[in-house]
């Protein structure tokens, strides 16, 4: 009967709506429903006009279409139901019109009663003379009468009502009856119609089943035919393919013969090769290993030679010291000096060495130099020599030197000299000697001098003068004399000459360094031969003006190593910077130090370099370990620790005295015997160099460990003299007793890491009493690392009486209980001593030992007993034994024993702990507690004891429980129980008693508890609700009551309700409200109510589940999570394979290259190394690139800052996905009712009644969540329909699947949409059996540009489904990027143009097709026959389109004149200004037009164009804004000239005079003169304008600034006038003045200024 309920008309809907919000109105007269009723019944057809009958009568069907038969039916079967759901509307509002009815004279009968009690009550007051209480009951009479009164006044009214809604619901009845011809007949036809639709149904089904067989067959013979075909093609083609591929195989044959000779040819050749190549190898290495063993010869030769003589040397210093002695000098700093001395004479010899040998290669660099520069002279042209070039004076220098004549270094001419600083004594041999030493391959080095500048022009005298522009070349500089003239020259003459110069700023010289280095020092620490190191220097102008750098060199000894990279920046001004990158590539493991050096305008200046090698920096933290005294048999350890603070490791070994050390060094001699097989020099030079440096080192670093070694004997100073041996040696010390009571720890030797350190543990165990000291050293394998020292000192002690337990451990311990043991002291002397035991003070009243004296006899034990009873007082007087936090005892007790000085002492330790249970909190109280409900409170039980304990609560009242186990059970040590203590009152009363706790050791802990038993005043008819199983999103309704059961105060008849002792509650009505908690999916109704007292009042509480937003948001990340993990899958997989790919062609690139060198080439082993060692790096770095980038593009991109709002695709998506696999859920809540005497009417506005917080009633429910019957199939199962952006006027379409999941058929029913609205439901179905899926068809037509929704509710017997329908209404929306709607082109020269720009910008979401329209070109037409606007008023002159061209062409052109603007995009649009004569009113209207129709915006063109560059603007008009109809002829200039003259600028300045006396301000305005940018050829680029007769103005009180000046083209200058009245001034006569304003550009113009001032009046 609701199958048609959404093509109900609106008037229908609107007209007919019950008013159900107010049940006070009357509802309408159902008259006009009934009326209807019967013409539609009179107008429908009758049951036998069905389809037979339709089909009989063809010229009624066309007279009524179907169409509006169905239509008329389904308005028909609204109407009725309408008519039904007003029926039960009616049915309900008399039921509650009846019970207000009731209730009233209820209320009546009741006020009557209080109204007679009251006037008893006050007749008895009177006669007692109570004057308070009879006023009191007075007011309480009249207000009784009151609502007495009131209460009669609404009687009738309700009556009234209720008699009226009876007739209307007797008409109601009686129409029903009326109608229930026309009900049969509804269900008649509907019926007729169903039969028809099946019969059309089937019929067409078995139309269809026979076509379809019909075409089944068909495809089948076709498909057998086409198979025929391809086989037959099929059998054609593998033939062909047969005698194809064995004629290849024949051809393929003959090649594959020929290829086979060839490659075994060249495998035969390859392996003769390879053979030969491995001959050569093995030959090598035989003549590498001969090598070594040579070398290795010769070291031990040089070894024992350099032994011979420290041997000797020792002897010699030995018998010098000795003589020293004798004659009383100080020896060690004799032999310090003479040390000293050694050093700086092999410095000497080594520096002398070196010296000889860079002459040498200088000498034979500069032989081929002179080689190459004879050949090059006998092809090139003689060439005169201005003067000698460095390279002669270095070869006379250095024939001088080799001939014996002079050593000094020769001195440099002043024009080559370019370091005038302090350095500059050091520079210059510097590059005399070290800088002719560069590659003599490098290309030109022969022709150019080796400090050229990069900076021509600073210090050559060869360089070419800067370079003028042609353009500037011959143009004067402006003001230039002679004197300028000269004193250019002399700049440039003493720029050119390359001598520093000296800059002077505000009178001030610059003294010091031009430049300032940051760092100042290039540091280049621990460095490994073959790596490459950077550095970045910043240098910063330190002088005072502009000065240039350029990099003059480094020194000799750093060029093999050091490369700087160094741009010259050009001029650079004061504290401006530039940087250089300083790389050092070591090729051998040597310190480096030296400087590079900079040339500058000022002068010159160096940043030192330093390069140090990895080293060892060994040292001990202590010299001397004294372990004191130690009885003998105990054991003590002590630790030491080896610091390595250099940057290279090495490895230790710490001895004792008594112990041999070997140290193998054949490893670190291989490696040297390695590196001089590769030296290109003679091997016995070099040998005998390593050696006497080695010698040098190891005396450096003796040095410093020479004043801590004074006491060590004559080996340890030998060893401290001649360092480490290099070789293999032993050192052995004899075994001596004292030694043995001193050890090492495990860790004796080892590796140190650079800048590590290592600690070593000294045990030290008397054997023997007495002194023991011992010598540790410690020995390294690196040559150059010294052998370190330090000493052990340990004294030995021995006593007669010993406890062999000297530790006593009684555990743990409680306060105030007894502990005891037993302590066995034993004797090993021959004779009985007395002993005494002692207690220290502090526990002298917790601890005792009995007997506290006793003899011990000789070679015996003696028992004492210890008693231990810890008090409380324990910590304060324990003190320092006692820990108070661990509550740790360890007390010391003492033996004395006669005749012995030393004690002998034992420790008693104890853990003391508490027996203490804490119940917290210590007092517990229950509030205000209802008889009808249980208040639960949690207990924590805390054990501070660290013991365990049992524990019980005994004697509980009735009302109270203690879970769990009854509130038995045991506790572990410092565990907190937490237990619940349930109480539940059986009257209303106030509770106070205690719990008792009780331990094990029947200690007693009590917990106090305090409660109010409260009977509210109100009860519920259920404390608890349990729901049906409720579907997501659907709602499930139960129903309860409030009752009020206290009508008396009596109580001994019954309980009244009263808070604990006080006043029970008055009788009357009492209010209630629930308080829902926030996001619960409860909903109750009504949540305030007033029940009367008897009376119940219906509650409503519904159940709607959904699921949280949370659990949603995470759905929908993880869906998003496996998307981005899919598709960074493929793309990693893509990836890996290019990874791949590209590592195996790196691969065979290195092997190719490897195969491919020349075979001449020779390479070490280190270098093989390196090389393999590179290439798995590589390939290393390239996996873990792979896998970085594999784990990189797993992750989801920024997941985590997505915010999923409701409306989103994915969550509704997500939503959808939880929907159809909810499992269920099972939800309780207590909802909490608070209650309050009186009436919620009585109240006054919005004040709330006082809720008693005592008198809370609470409800329980039971909520079970359950999965919907019918879910959304279509677009991911979301619920909500979009229908996007739909143009006004359009409408959209959207279909929607839903599926019953439920196992039952349903039956659907739906929710009517707004009729005014711009939603339909198209196609509403009725039924939706199990497991099937149906398609719902709606449509979206919007009428306004708005955002509209709506929600569908399809309503089933197991829940609805609520679909929400939303769609945006669009309208186009276009913006301008001119402000104002005023586009000014400005001045422009006549016959040219100008162009500006501007966007429209669509802000809709939907393409705005658009046209442009210019007022010119568009009314000219229809403006033709009026009037000029000139003749108009000022005030009529609407007219847009000012002057246009005189050729007939547009003023003004924009382009694109028409087009399509896509949704959120910008069309510029531009606009063309080409005016064809002067005038300054060129102006014009563009509209811009939307779909033909709509005109978006207005802009307003204005121009003006001039004949002459010049303009002014400003001044008051004088003119009409048009042309004027005398147009002054182009061929006529003079005319044209003397015009424009006579056009007078007017100038009004208006003085406003204040009564006050302060002065006012000048009256002021302002003209704006501007030269207008052209692409005409002028002479001029600037413009120049003057005003005459200034001085006349300014006695007239005018001031103008400025008078003259220059404007650019394209600029504008403003001139500034200001008037100030003169003293003489008449106010009444206004001042006239005028001046000539002259313009010179391209021609010169004059213009007239007219002052016009006045003086006004302020108020």
């Amino acid at each position: 009967m609701e199958e048609a309920a959404g093509l109900v008309p609106e008037e229908t809907l609107v007209d007919e709506a019950p008013p159900v919000d107010d049940e006070r109105d009357e509802l309408e007269d159902p008259e006009l429903v009934v009326e209807s009723l019967r013409e539609e019944a009179e107008t429908r057809p009758g049951p036998g006009s069905t389809c037979p009958g339709r089909e009989q009568n063809a010229e009624k069907r066309k007279q009524k279409p179907a169409t509006q038969d169905r239509i008329q039916a389904s308005r028909l079967r609204k109407n009725l139901h309408l008519l039904d759901k007003l029926h039960e509307e009616k049915d309900l509002f008399i039921q509650k019109t009846r019970e207000e009815l009731r209730a009233c004279r209820r209320r009546m009968d009741l006020l009557a009663e209080q109204r007679k009690i009251v006037a008893a009550e006050l007749a008895t007051e009177r006669e007692a003379g109570n004057v308070a209480a009879v006023g009191r009951l007075e007011a309480a009479s009249r207000r009784l009468c009151l609502e007495l009164e009131r209460e009669r006044d609404l009687l009738p009214k309700i009556s009234a009502v209720l008699r009226e809604n009876e007739s209307t619901m007797w008409h109601l009845e009686t129409q029903e009856r009326q109608l229930q011809d026309v009900w049969k007949s509804v269900r008649e036809e509907a019926a007729a119609t169903g039969r028809c639709l099946r019969e059309r149904t089937a019929k067409q089904l078995r139309q269809e089943t026979e076509a379809a067989g019909k075409a089944e067959r068909n495809q089948l013979l076709r498909i057998r035919r086409k198979s025929m075909h391809l086989q037959r093609e099929l059998g054609l083609r593998h033939q062909k393919l047969v005698a194809d591929a064995q004629q290849n195989h024949r051809v393929a044959m003959k090649f594959l013969k020929a290829s086979l000779g060839r490659v075994h040819e060249r495998e035969r050749k390859a392996e003769l090769a390879s053979r030969e190549h491995v001959q050569r190898r093995m030959d090598a290495v035989l003549a590498l290993k001969n090598s070594i063993a040579a070398s290795r010869e010769t070291l031990r030769q040089f070894h024992a030679w350099g032994r011979a003589k420290a041997e000797l040397a020792e002897q010699k210093a030995q018998a010098e010291r000795e003589a020293i002695l004798a004659h009383g000098g100080d020896a060690f700093k004799h032999l310090c000096h003479q040390r000293r001395r050694q050093e700086l004479e092999a410095q000497n010899r080594a520096f002398e060495q070196e010296q000889k040998l860079r002459k040498q290669e200088i000498v034979s660099r500069i032989l081929k130099e002179e080689a190459g520069e004879h050949a090059r002279k006998k092809q090139a042209p003689p060439k005169t020599t201005g003067r000698p070039s460095l390279r002669d004076k270095t070869w006379s220098h250095l024939a001088e030197v080799c001939d014996g004549k002079s050593t000094a270094p020769p001195s440099c001419p002043p024009l080559e000299d370019s370091l005038p600083s302090p350095r500059a004594t050091v520079l210059a041999p510097a590059i005399s000697s070290e800088s002719v030493q560069v590659d003599p391959s490098s290309p030109g080095w022969q022709e150019e001098p080796l400090v050229r500048p990069e900076i021509p022009g600073l210090w050559s005298q060869e360089a070419s003068p800067h370079q003028v522009p042609q353009a500037d070349a011959g143009r004067k500089p402006v003001g230039g004399t002679k004197t300028d003239q000269d004193l250019l020259a002399r700049t440039i003459r003493c720029l050119r000459s390359g001598a520093p110069r000296r800059q002077v700023a505000s009178r001030r010289k610059f003294r010091g360094r031009p430049f300032n280095s940051k760092p100042q020092l290039i540091h280049f620490k621990d460095f490994d031969v073959g790596r490459e190191y950077e550095k970045k220097v910043i240098l910063t102008n330190a002088t005072y003006t502009i000065n240039y750098c350029r990099l003059a060199g480094v020194e000799e000894s750093l060029r093999d190593s050091v490369r700087v990279d160094f741009d010259p920046p050009g001029p650079m001004s004061a504290g401006m910077s530039c940087e250089v990158l300083v790389t050092f590539k070591p090729v051998v493991n040597k310190d480096l130090e030296g400087n590079i050096s900079f040339l500058t305008q000022t002068g010159g200046f160096s940043v030192p370099l330093k390069c140090s090698t990895r080293k060892c920096s060994l040292s001990l933290d202590k010299q001397l370990i004294d372990f004191g005294s130690y009885v003998v048999g105990e054991t003590a350890s002590r630790t030491i620790t080896l610091t390595n603070t250099g940057g290279l490791g090495t490895r230790f070994k710490f001895l004792l005295a008594s112990e041999s050390c070997e140290m193998d060094a054949s490893h670190s001699v291989l490696k040297r015997s390695s590196l001089f097989t590769c030296e290109e020099k003679s091997f016995c030079d070099k040998v005998a160099t390593s050696v006497s440096e080695q010698r040098m080192e190891g005396n450096e670093s003796s040095l410093p460990e020479a004043p801590s070694q004074r006491e060590s004997q004559g080996l340890d100073a030998r060893e401290q003299v001649e360092g480490r041996p290099p070789e293999s040696e032993t050192v052995t010390t004899p075994p001596s007793k004292e030694q043995t009571e001193f050890c090492l720890g495990e860790m004796t030797e080892g590796e140190i890491a650079p800048f590590g350190s290592i600690r070593v543990p000294v045990i030290f165990t008397p054997l023997v009493p007495g002194t023991a000291h011992s010598r540790v050293k410690v020995v390294f394998q690196n040559q150059q690392c010294p052998t370190l020292h330090f000493r052990v000192v340990g004294v030995a002690v021995d006593v007669p009486v010993w406890v062999p337990k000297p530790d006593v451990d009684l555990k743990i311990c409680m306060y105030d209980r007894l502990y005891q043991d037993s302590v066995l002291v034993h004797t090993r002397s021959k004779v009985a001593l007395r002993l005494k035991f002692e207690v220290c003070k502090e526990l002298r009243g917790h601890v005792e030992l009995l007997p506290e004296t006793g003899y011990i006899q000789a070679m015996s034990s003696f028992s004492v007993q210890l008693k231990f009873l810890p008090r409380h007082s324990l910590p304060e007087d324990a003190g320092k034994y006692f820990d108070k936090e661990s509550r740790v005892l360890e007390a010391p007790m003492t033996i004395q024993v006669a005749d012995q000085i030393r004690p002998v002492g034992f420790t008693l330790h104890a853990v003391v702990t508490t027996s203490d249970l804490e119940l917290s909190p210590s007092v517990v109280d229950f509030g205000y507690c209802t008889i009808s409900e249980a208040v639960r409170t949690h207990v924590g039980l805390c054990n501070h004891s660290l013991l365990p304990q049992g524990f019980g609560f005994v004697r509980l009242p009735k009302c109270v429980d203690v879970q769990p186990n009854d509130g038995f059970g045991t506790i572990l040590p410092l565990e907190t129980l937490q237990l619940d203590v349930i109480f539940q009152p059986t009257k209303a009363k106030e509770y106070s008693f205690e719990l008792v706790c009780k331990s094990e050791i029947n200690r007693c802990f009590k917990l106090t508890c305090r409660a109010v038993g409260v009977r509210p005043p109100l009860e519920l008819s259920h404390h608890q609700i349990k729901f049906a199983a409720t579907s997501l999103y659907d709602t499930s309704v139960a129903s309860l009551y409030v009752i009020n059961s206290h009508v008396s105060l009596n109580s001994l008849t019954h309980s009244v309700p009263r808070i604990g002792s006080e006043d029970a509650s008055p009788v009357g009505p009492t209010s209630f409200e629930f308080l829902l908690p926030p996001d619960l999916p409860i909903t109750i109704s009504p949540l305030v109510g007033t029940v009367w007292p008897g009376k119940q009042c219906l509650l409503q509480v519904a159940f709607r589940p959904v699921l949280p937003s949370e659990l949603i948001h995470q759905e929908a990340f993880q869906a998003l999570i496996k998307e981005a993990e899919s598709k960074s899958s493929v793309r990693g997989g893509e990836q890996g394979h290019g990874a791949a790919c590209c590592l195996h062609k790196g691969l065979a690139t290195n092997t190719t290259r490897l195969e491919t060198r020349r075979p001449g080439f020779r390479r070490d082993m280190a270098t093989q190394k390196k090389d393999q060692r590179r290439q798995s790096v590589s390939i290393l770095q390239l996996q873990n690139r792979d896998r970085s980038f594999r784990s990189s593009s797993s992750q989801p991109p920024e997941l985590q800052k997505q915010d999923l709002t409701s409306s989103s695709q994915e969550y509704q998506a997500a939503q959808a996905a939880l929907t159809r696999s909810f499992p269920g859920k099972f939800d309780k809540f207590v909802i909490p009712c608070v209650v309050a005497s009186g009436d919620t009417k009585d109240r006054k506005g919005t004040e709330p009644l006082s809720f008693s917080p005592h008198n809370t009633l609470y409800l329980e429910l039971w909520c079970p969540a359950v999965a919907p019957s019918i879910v959304v199939t279509s677009d991911k199962g979301k619920t909500i329909s979009n229908f996007g952006d739909v143009a006004v006027g359009h409408h959209g379409l959207k279909k929607v699947s839903i599926q019953n999941i439920c196992p039952e058929d349903l039956h659907l029913e739906y929710s009517v949409l707004n009729p005014s609205g711009p939603f339909v439901l198209l196609n509403p179905i009725s039924r939706l059996p199990s497991g099937e899926t149906q398609v719902l068809e709606l449509s979206f037509s919007p009428r306004e540009s708005c955002v509209a929704q709506e929600t569908l509710d399809i309503v089933t017997k197991r829940g609805s489904l609520h679909l929400t329908l939303t769609g945006t209404g669009v309208a186009s929306t276009v913006t301008c990027s001119i402000e104002g709607d005023v586009l000014h082109m400005g001045y422009v020269i006549a016959g040219e143009s100008v162009s500006s720009g501007f966007k429209l910008q669509n802000s809709s979401s939907l393409p705005i097709k658009f046209s442009v329209q210019l007022d010119s070109l568009s009314t000219r037409t229809r403006n033709q026959h009026q009037l000029p606007q000139f003749l108009a008023a000022p005030a009529q002159r609407t007219e847009v389109v000012g002057t246009q061209n005189l050729s007939g062409q547009s003023v003004f052109s924009v382009v694109p004149v028409e087009g399509v603007m896509d949704p959120g995009r910008a069309q510029d649009f531009t606009v063309t200004f080409s005016p064809d004569h002067e005038s300054l009113y060129f102006s014009d209207r563009l509209q811009v037009v939307l779909f033909e129709k709509k005109i978006s915006h207005q802009i307003i063109l204005k121009g003006a164009a001039r004949e002459h560059m010049m303009f002014v603007e400003g001044g008051d008009p004088v003119d009409v804004p048009v042309e004027s109809l005398a147009v002054i002829p182009a061929f006529d200039p003079e005319r044209r000239e003397e015009a424009e003259e006579l056009k007078p600028i007017l100038v009004t300045l208006a003085y406003v005079q204040q009564d006050t006396d302060t002065p006012a301000p000048p009256a002021t305005r302002e003209l704006q003169v501007g030269c207008i940018r052209t692409t005409q050829l002028s002479p001029k680029k600037t413009a120049e304008f003057s005003l005459d007769g200034v001085a006349s103005l300014q006695h007239k009180g005018f001031t103008i600034e400025p008078s003259k000046g220059f404007v650019e083209r394209g600029q504008t200058k403003t001139i500034s006038i200001s008037w100030v009245p003169p003293i003489d001034f008449d106010p009444d006569h206004p001042l006239v003045a005028s001046a000539l304003l002259q313009l010179r550009g391209d021609v010169k113009e004059t213009r007239k200024i007219l002052f016009l001032a006045h003086v006004l009046t302020g108020p």
